[in-house]
């Protein structure tokens, strides 16, 4: 069985990566997947579980990136960062993404409880690993974050890449 959930897991995935989550009903869902809402109910336990496990895929696949930043000064891994940000080929993932941080701030509880909180500590224990102090490791979390929203929602990669850039440049790093 594990087989079979582990595969309707990454088609889902794949699905709410095109189709978002806010709007996730179980029927088209398990339709475009070769499902049905019944085997989904099944394997997930509710809507809920699939939501909570569909998070915990994207954060898999941020984590993920975070093993590939590690090591180096404050301002190259947080260029590292934003290189993967602005990578065309992550806008579905990074859109799923700030739809779970966003829901995370207003519904407390439910599959989305503790979402953005859990990005924010990730994010803020890589850059500490730099040797920059808590303030430094935040201000490059909110230029990259910020960043990131300007690019989803504009799509203009060469704009707020020099924004990066040039805050990247500025910031106040251990030994400056």
């Amino acid at each position: 069985m594990t087989d079979r959930r582990d595969d309707l897991l990454r088609q889902a995935y794949a699905y709410a990566l095109e189709h978002g989550l806010a709007d996730l009903s179980l029927r088209p869902l398990a339709a475009a997947i070769g499902s049905s809402p019944r085997v989904l109910l099944f394997l997930f336990g509710s809507k809920d579980g699939l939501v909570r496990e569909l998070l915990a895929r994207a954060r898999a696949d941020e984590l993920a990136l975070v093993e590939r930043v590690r090591g180096g000064g404050l301002p190259e891994v947080a260029e590292a960062v934003w290189s993967w940000l602005a990578a065309p080929e992550h806008r579905a993932l990074l859109t799923l993404w700030l739809e779970g941080y966003g829901r995370s701030l207003v519904a407390g509880d439910g599959p989305w409880a503790g979402f953005a909180r859990t990005t924010v500590e990730d994010w803020l224990a890589v850059l500490a690993e730099t040797g920059a102090d808590p303030t430094a490791c935040t201000l490059a979390l909110a230029v990259l974050r910020g960043a990131l929203l300007d690019l989803l929602a504009t799509g203009d990669v060469e704009r707020t890449t020099a924004a990066v850039a040039s805050m990247l440049r500025e910031l106040p790093v251990a030994g400056r």
